[in-house]
C-alpha cells in the first residue's frame, strides 16, 4: 500500500482541529483540498476513516491509520531536524489530572525547553484508549497490558485517602464510618469519569448514586473543596492542606491513617523509538520514584 504524506497530514490535522475548515486554515489550503486528500486516503485504505461530525470522529478503521500518520510525522520531523531544519514535532501525551498537577508537569520541564508538548487530560482508566486510536504518543494509564504497537512500564502506585474537613467529620461521622453515615454524607467528585469515591462506597456496599454529590472538575479546587467542608473525598497526601485547612481521615484519625484506595499507574508509549518520546519516558520514570508508592528506581 502506497502512503501519501500530504494525505496523512490532512488526516492528523483534521482530527486535531476538529473540522475540515479549521484543518484547511492550519494547512493553508482550501477545505475542498482537505476533503479531496481525505477521500483519496480513504480510497487507498478502502474504508471510511472519519465520521464527518462536528467535531470529526475517527472510525475503527481510521484508528490504525491515524497512529501510522502520527508516527510517520514524527519520523519526518526527526529527519528534518537531523538535516538542520528548524522546528519540532508536537509531543502529545495523555495524563490523568492528578499526576499532571502533582508531578508530571514539573518532571517534563527539561524537555519542554526544546520540544513542544501538548498534554491531553483524561482519567487514568481512559488514557490508554487515546493511545489505541492514535491521538497521543505516550500515556500514563492504569492499564498494564500494552496497547497494540506500544510498550508498557509499571511506574508505581498512587494512594488516595478518604478524608474531610475536621468539622465535617465531627458532623457526619460522629458514630463512625458505616453504611448509614456514608449514604448520607455529601461527597466531592472530580467529574463523571472519577471513580475513586465510587470504589470506596462500593466497598461499603453503597450505590455511588446514593449520597449527595458536589462536582469540582479541577485538581487544586477539588482538594480545596474537601478542605473547606463541601464533602469528603479521596485525596493524595499532597492535598491534605496545612494548619486550619488540614483535613482529617473520615474516621477521625490523622489523614495518613485514613482508609485508602490505591491506583497502580503505568507508562505506555509507541514502540517506535524517537529521542523526544524516550526522553519523556526517562523523565517520567525518574519522577515516579519520588512521587509514587512502590516505584522502582530509574
Amino acid at each position: 500500500m502506497e502512503w501519501d504524506l500530504p494525505q496523512l497530514r490532512a488526516l492528523v490535522t483534521t482530527v486535531d482541529e476538529g473540522t475540515l475548515e479549521a484543518a484547511a486554515r492550519t494547512l493553508h489550503i482550501t477545505p475542498s483540498a482537505v476533503s479531496q486528500r481525505l477521500k483519496a486516503l480513504e480510497r487507498t485504505v478502502g474504508a471510511v476513516l472519519l465520521s464527518r461530525s462536528r467535531p470529526v470522529r475517527v472510525t475503527e478503521a481510521g484508528k490504525p491509520v491515524l497512529q501510522l500518520a502520527r508516527q510517520l510525522g514524527e519520523l519526518t520531523s526527526r529527519t528534518e531536524r537531523a538535516l538542520g531544519a528548524s522546528g519540532g514535532t508536537l509531543l502529545r501525551l495523555a495524563v490523568n489530572a492528578d499526576s499532571l498537577s502533582a508531578w508530571v508537569l514539573e518532571a517534563l520541564t527539561p524537555l519542554a525547553a526544546t520540544t513542544p508538548i501538548e498534554f491531553v487530560r483524561a482519567d487514568q482508566d481512559d488514557t490508554a484508549e487515546l493511545l489505541r486510536d492514535g491521538s497521543v504518543m505516550g500515556a500514563i494509564t492504569s492499564q498494564a497490558r500494552p496497547v497494540q504497537g506500544c510498550r508498557s512500564t509499571r511506574l508505581g502506585t498512587q494512594r488516595y485517602h478518604a478524608v474531610a474537613q475536621a468539622d465535617f467529620v465531627a458532623r457526619h461521622f460522629t458514630d463512625g464510618v458505616d453504611r448509614a453515615s456514608l449514604s448520607a454524607a455529601p461527597v466531592v467528585v472530580f467529574d463523571e469519569h472519577d471513580h475513586l469515591q465510587d470504589t470506596f462506597l462500593r466497598r461499603h456496599r453503597i450505590d455511588p448514586a446514593t449520597p449527595p454529590h458536589h462536582v469540582v472538575p479541577a485538581t487544586a479546587e477539588f482538594g480545596e473543596a474537601v478542605q473547606l467542608g463541601y464533602g469528603w473525598g479521596m485525596l493524595m497526601s499532597s492535598q491534605f492542606g496545612t494548619g486550619e485547612r488540614r483535613v482529617r481521615a473520615i474516621s477521625g484519625e490523622p489523614p495518613e491513617r485514613a482508609p485508602h484506595v490505591d491506583v497502580t499507574l503505568y507508562w505506555q508509549q509507541w514502540e517506535l523509538r524517537t529521542p523526544d518520546l524516550d526522553e519523556a519516558a526517562r523523565l517520567i520514570r525518574r519522577a515516579a520514584t519520588d512521587a509514587l508508592e512502590g516505584a522502582q528506581p530509574s
